[in-house]
């Protein structure tokens, strides 16, 4: 069952998943940013600050959404088990190389429930946070 999830995630950052994240969300699911303290819960939430990842990984790099043919936003490594998926990630914004793992987890209903983002180096991280938190606001703000 995880691989059909996983081709999902992979549909959904392919742009190619009809129902995007709100068919991929479970309503309860708990987000765990790399840049806030306190885990995030709830599928509005979450899918805020999945966007916000996504534009600010595009922005920075002057290219389209992390997936999109001209993002260097790429996978280099996954490792499924049960009901879990680590993705390994790599990307560069404002010339900050940018390693990190998208750690999923589903349930049987084939929604995500947890979504934990770890990053680094330090570098990276403290530029996403700066890079988020702008996109944050400007997603508030219209």
């Amino acid at each position: 069952m995880i691989e059909q999830y996983l081709e999902k995630w992979h549909a959904h950052v392919r742009g190619e998943l009809p129902g995007g994240l709100d068919d991929l969300l479970a309503d309860d699911v708990v987000f765990y940013s790399p840049v806030v303290f306190s885990p995030q819960k709830g599928k509005e939430l979450t899918k805020m600050y999945l966007n916000a990842a996504g534009n600010t990984f595009s922005e920075g790099n002057g290219e389209n959404a992390p997936g999109k043919e001209a993002s260097n936003f790429k996978y280099c490594k996954e490792v499924a088990c049960g009901n879990h998926l680590v993705l390994e990630f790599e990307s560069e914004v404002q010339g900050k190389y940018i390693n990190g793992v998208d750690i999923i987890t589903w349930n049987e209903e084939g929604k995500i429930v947890e979504f934990k983002v770890m990053i680094r180096p330090l570098q990276a991280v403290n530029m996403m946070h700066a890079q988020m938190q702008a996109m944050l606001e400007k997603m508030q703000a219209g």
